[in-house]
């Protein structure tokens, strides 16, 4: 028998696959993360200390750039959006159509929770996407595992309830209520009454500083210490009402929106806004923030979507809605949601470029859309309206690959406990919030 391997006439499928992907990481993905420019010459410095100094320092910056493309690899999944074929359009495709044509875990997260008697909804999604927390303006509260159905808790608190937010993970978590912000845990036992923060409209967490945000009818901001229990700041903004705030995820700089059309950017160690721009005619109803701290959806009471580079605090896009958008989020990947009325629209490349028409459309009869949130790392839109709770389906919104180590969907009790431990010990602290993050640690030269 004539062993064609050793005559080379059938290559060795292990060994070349192995040279080829090397090759192309050291090709294609090495570059990526290399720095830009010339490289540095280390044979002008004449100092050796510095010159040796220099060198390992590249060579770190070579060893990380390597390692980076080599993870690279492990990163198989990949983000499929939906493609219309002819005269097919994406935005006519309906859920139901939508669950005929997916697998069953896919079409599993397809669902309508018929809630009519406490709403409308507000709703928010731990940080790995895998627990939800739904709130009734009419006092009901429930927490859940979505993806299993595995209830955490229900009750009934008896009083308006006009925001809900998870805390650094799904075992604690705050609402507002109709006087006071309140802390539950995740059997519904109420750990704490908040008396500082009273007439709470919105809620945000901060998990890299602990810090929970409030803002509301009285018009202070406040910042609380969810690890030490003490109030950290709180700023009055001397402009009304606000109703609508999000945080940016790069900086952690609050952005909130007020009643006269403007938009302030806020962080704990300043008594005044950072930044205040003007951005609607009309009150601001809901902001969004992509979660590279690029641009900055706000919608307002003019029935318009404004599209803000936050790096130059310049519009990039407009669009219309028939009503004034109640809700705004964007998904991991840049999906644009917008909700108004009793229906959803989602827009895709819609930051950076201007969309000529919607990625996909849901409508909620006779249901007016109170809150819209992307799920992290799922194709999953929540939108919480009158009547109670929809899961939609939106192909290529959720980033595929996660990092384990930052938010883990799949962790265990005791990759729980240890990821809280460490969050705590990694804790950055107020005073860290800045509009240029990367500002810190570099040192001033004077003149």
């Amino acid at each position: 028998m004539l062993d064609l391997k050793k005559k080379g006439k059938v290559p060795n499928q292990l060994t070349d696959k192995k040279k080829t992907s090397e090759k192309g990481v050291k090709v294609n993905n090495e570059e990526k993360y290399m720095r830009k420019g010339k490289p540095v010459q280390f044979k002008k410095v004449a100092d050796k200390k510095l010159r040796k100094k220099l060198k390992d320092q590249e060579e770190r910056i070579k060893n990380a750039a390597q390692s980076a493309a080599r993870a690279e690899i492990l990163q198989q999944e990949e983000a499929g959006f939906l493609e219309a074929e002819g005269l097919e359009k994406t935005y006519a495709y309906r859920q139901d159509q939508l669950a005929k044509d997916v697998d069953i875990n896919t079409a599993s997260k397809i669902f309508n929770l018929d809630l009519p008697d406490f709403g409308p909804y507000s709703l928010d999604y731990s940080r790995n996407g895998r627990h939800l927390l739904i709130g009734g303006k009419k006092g009901h509260l429930a927490a859940f595992d979505w993806q299993t159905g595995r209830l955490h808790f229900e009750t009934h608190v008896k009083e308006d309830t006009h925001a809900v937010k998870w805390l650094h993970n799904e075992t604690l978590l705050a609402a507002a209520q109709k006087k006071y912000v309140y802390i539950y845990d995740n059997s519904g036992l109420e750990i704490h009454r908040m008396k500082q923060h009273t007439d709470v409209r919105k809620l945000d967490f901060l998990p890299y500083h602990f810090l929970l945000v409030t803002v509301g009818e009285t018009g202070y901001l406040k910042y609380h210490d969810t690890s030490t229990g003490q109030l950290v700041s709180e700023h009055r903004t001397k402009l009304g009402p606000c109703r609508a705030m999000t945080q940016n995820p790069w900086n952690a700089v609050m952005h909130l929106g007020h009643g006269n059309g403007t938009v302030t950017l806020w962080s704990p160690s300043m008594g005044k806004p950072l930044v205040k721009m003007l951005s609607h005619k009309g009150p601001v109803t809901s902001i969004a923030v992509d979660r590279r701290g690029y641009y900055m959806a706000t919608t307002g009471m003019d029935s318009k979507v404004k599209i803000w580079d936050i790096r130059k605090y310049e519009v990039v896009n407009e669009y219309y809605t028939p009503k004034a958008a109640t809700s705004v989020s964007i998904s991991q990947r840049g999906l644009l949601g917008v909700g108004w009325g009793n229906r959803v629209t989602i827009w895709k490349d819609a930051l950076s470029t201007k969309a000529q028409s919607p990625y996909m459309q849901h409508l909620q009869e006779s249901s007016p859309i109170n809150d819209i949130q992307f799920v992290p790392y799922e194709d999953v839109l929540g939108v919480g309206h009158k009547k109670g709770l929809t899961s939609m389906v939106v192909p290529g919104a959720g980033e595929p690959n996660f990092d384990a180590l930052e938010a883990n969907p799949f962790q265990t009790k005791k990759q729980r406990q240890e990821a809280e431990v460490h969050s705590l010990l990694d804790k950055l602290q107020p005073d860290m919030i800045a509009l240029d993050p990367s500002h810190i640690g570099k040192m001033e030269r004077k003149k």
